[in-house]
């Protein structure tokens, strides 16, 4: 499932996707035509793992490759807690 293993370390520090302040993407191969097929995959899982609406903050980087071959989306989220 998208998300996962954020989810994970979310919890670890008693947080979950509701208290996301800010996202940074990072994608692969990334070219300016593409951002109406990654906003639509981007809202997808937003409502699948229940990050606030509007979304938060977010930026998108393009990078040629992530550590992993096979990975072509990094996601950093910041949450806070009251």
């Amino acid at each position: 499932m998208p998300g996962g293993g954020t989810r994970h370390l979310l919890a670890g520090a008693g947080a979950g996707f509701a208290d996301v302040v800010r996202l940074t993407f990072s994608v692969t191969n990334w070219s300016p035509e593409r951002i109406g097929d990654f906003m639509a995959g981007v809202q997808d899982v937003a409502g699948e793992l229940g990050l606030p609406q509007p979304l938060p903050a977010s930026s998108l980087i393009g990078v040629d490759h992530l550590f992993e071959p096979d990975v072509l989306v990094e996601v950093e989220a910041a949450a806070i807690l009251d």
